[in-house]
């Protein structure tokens, strides 16, 4: 055999060692513990804009494939009223943020990000989705829809027990998220053809000990008036909680690009070579 050959055969075995990553379920809150219910909505046929976001640490790279979450349709709607569902992705303020802020809010401390670091979404694309009736009937004891206000005036005590079906959201991302350890927030969010869609809150991340993430944040809401600003769903507008979002990710270990696998196949090989070189010699 050739030293040539062998050293192709050397790095193949190289390339071999290397594992290949499977998906597996990273992130998971728990089902809905009836707390509150959150609107979550995309901005489009004249409806204002308003999002949820509840947070998940990545201790390393990870590509994210999917996920799930759970909410509200109105009571007696179809499945066939979902028009539009998005995934946006933040990381926490001030990351990708004007700062300091704009003092719109009582903090942005430990907030989610002015803008999106990443997005799918299943009409501009990136995204896949498939719903799933869980329940005709589920009743949270308070709501947040429209009392989402800049000060003074933040505090509304929330919109009272809202009571509608219960549904949970299966999502594909066509485009996964390739994202670097940091710490993120998830955002759902649901367009109805009539109605809004409320996201569930859930019973994790718990306080210490035994606590899911560390540090585990609460949610935080924002609509188009408040933007790009958020507040805190308990401590700010309802003074109750603090809340979690009812959601689950998957994927795995990101691994390096196909540019970057020849490059290292390139040195690999080298490198092989040099040795056979040296040991015939």
């Amino acid at each position: 055999m050739s030293r040539s050959s062998l050293a192709m055969l050397l790095a193949i075995g190289l390339f071999a060692a290397i594992p290949a990553a499977a998906d597996s379920l990273i992130i998971n809150t728990g089902g809905p513990d009836g707390l509150i219910a959150m609107a979550s909505r995309p901005g489009i046929g004249g409806k204002l804009e308003i999002e949820a976001a509840d947070d998940f640490i990545l201790s390393g790279a990870t590509n994210l494939t999917g996920g799930s979450f759970v909410g509200l349709l109105p009571s007696g709607a179809s499945l066939s009223s979902i028009s539009q569902v998005v995934v946006e992705i933040y990381r926490v303020f001030p990351n990708d943020s004007t700062n300091p802020a704009s003092g719109n809010v009582l903090t942005r401390v430990n907030s989610p990000s002015d803008v999106a670091f990443a997005s799918g979404d299943s009409v501009a694309g990136g995204l896949s989705f498939t719903p799933t009736l869980i329940s005709n009937s589920f009743t949270t004891n308070n709501s947040v829809l429209n009392g989402i206000n800049k000060l003074p005036n933040q505090f509304t005590g929330g919109e009272g027990p809202v009571t509608g079906e219960e549904v949970s959201f299966n999502v594909a991302f066509t485009t996964p998220f390739d994202l670097p350890a940091d710490h993120y927030f998830f955002v759902p969010q649901v367009l109805l053809t009539s109605g809004d869609f409320f996201w569930l809150s859930a019973p994790k991340p718990i306080v210490a000990p035994g606590t899911l993430f560390s540090p585990d944040l609460q949610t935080w809401m924002r609509n188009a008036d408040l933007d790009p600003d958020w507040s805190r769903v308990g401590t700010d507008i309802t003074h109750q909680g603090p809340f979690n979002g009812t959601f689950t990710l998957s994927g795995s270990p990101s691994v390096p690009e196909p540019s970057t696998l020849l490059l290292l196949g390139t040195g690999l090989l080298g490198l092989v070579g040099f040795t056979l070189k040296k040991t015939i010699a």
